[in-house]
């Protein structure tokens, strides 16, 4: 099987640690990547309307916290990160992808272990701990330049989200969405399986991109179905403790959980918003 050979655009040669298994600049020579920028938009675009749909539906007297604001931002600028990474394969914008990943998941992170503490309260100790944690990480991934070390503190960071979950449910008893809960352990587990394909079969998977026109190939772009994957994984994520916390205040929602869960405010338990 004769290998896949990459082109050069505009960015020059590659000088991040990763080069992952697309093609590079097969499409335009203005993007490296162009599947793996492309669905990028998914973990831009989903975060912000997270963000305009959780502001635009909440009643006007009840006070959404800002920690909720503050993860979609969060998530954002790791789509950010990710579509300049794609885009280029430079180390600048590789630190530019995966550095936010780590500081925007423990604003996840924050939101899960704080999904039943008082209204408006501040847990100052874990916000030390978890700041402690992404500036360690970060410093120490600057010097060492390992990716593996980096992909291993990032999913520690969503497992601890996702075992968290697990504990409110089964062990709190809170009132919680096992359907956004359980959705969200399906998208990331099978976004990582594809991800582990796409690097592991990688060859195989590169001859068989090129026997199928573009954008027909796009299917066996398995990195980029993992960004699909995860950003609604991560929304989902979202959905669940943006779910049991409003449960936790006494909040009465509506969820919809189809191809893109939903939870809406439609007022407080006694029937009056106040």
């Amino acid at each position: 099987m004769a290998p896949i050979k990459d082109l050069e655009g505009v960015w020059g040669k590659p000088t991040s640690t990763l080069d992952w298994c697309e093609a590079n600049y097969v499409v335009t020579p203005y993007i490296a990547e162009f599947w793996n920028t492309v669905s990028s938009l998914a973990l831009i675009f989903i975060p912000i309307l997270d963000l305009v749909y959780t502001k635009l539906t909440a009643p006007k007297r009840i006070h959404i916290e800002r920690r909720n604001y503050m993860a979609c931002l969060a998530f954002v600028s790791v789509g950010l990160g990710s579509w300049f990474f794609h885009m280029s394969l430079l180390y600048e914008t590789q630190l530019l992808d995966e550095i936010p990943m780590i500081w925007g998941t423990c604003v996840l992170v924050y939101l899960f272990f704080e999904n039943n503490s008082k209204p408006n309260s501040r847990n100052y100790v874990l916000v030390v701990f978890l700041v402690l944690y992404a500036t360690l990480i970060t410093g120490i991934y600057v010097l060492v330049i390992n990716p593996v070390f980096h992909q291993v503190a990032f999913t520690l960071l969503v497992l601890a989200a996702l075992v968290r979950g697990g504990y409110c449910f089964f062990y709190l008893k809170m009132e919680c969405s096992p359907a956004l809960f359980l959705l969200s352990v399906l998208l990331f587990v099978s976004g990582g399986v594809l991800w582990l394909l796409d690097n592991g079969l990688c060859m195989h998977l590169r001859h068989a991109r090129s026997l199928v026109p573009t954008p027909l190939d796009v299917g066996l772009q398995l990195h980029a179905w993992w960004h699909v994957l995860a950003g609604l994984g991560a929304h989902c994520q979202f959905m669940f403790s943006y779910h049991s916390r409003l449960r936790y205040l006494k909040h009465r929602t509506t969820e919809w959980v189809g191809w893109f869960p939903l939870v809406t405010i439609i007022g407080k338990e006694n029937g009056h918003i106040k």
